[in-house]
């Protein structure tokens, strides 16, 4: 496995009308490194966001699609999904909040 660090973990969140709903019960979606594990993600959103307690972290890979320009068929990139449940008393992760 390669050498992850904790920045590298997190990639960008995900801002979807679901994932903006599942906010209201401190669920926060991410798009993560496709070789993170969980205990990576919670250790990567703790330490990034301040004051932010995870209860679980529950992850998906996704297939790469697959595309056509003319005759030439290929796939997009797979990626990793990370949907992050924080506890009651923990802090609310703030890049969310202007969306």
């Amino acid at each position: 496995m390669a050498n992850v660090q904790y920045y590298d973990v997190i990639l960008k969140p995900v801002v979807t009308e679901k994932s903006m709903a599942a906010m209201e019960d401190k669920k926060y979606t991410f798009l993560v490194h496709p070789e993170a594990n969980k205990t990576m993600i919670k250790e990567a959103v703790e330490k990034m966001f301040a004051g932010t307690k995870v209860a679980k972290v529950n992850t998906m890979n996704l297939e790469g699609k697959k595309r056509r320009r003319g005759m030439v068929v290929g796939k997009t990139a797979k990626s990793k999904k990370a949907i992050v449940q924080l506890t009651e008393d923990s802090a609310d992760i703030e890049i969310f909040q202007g969306l």
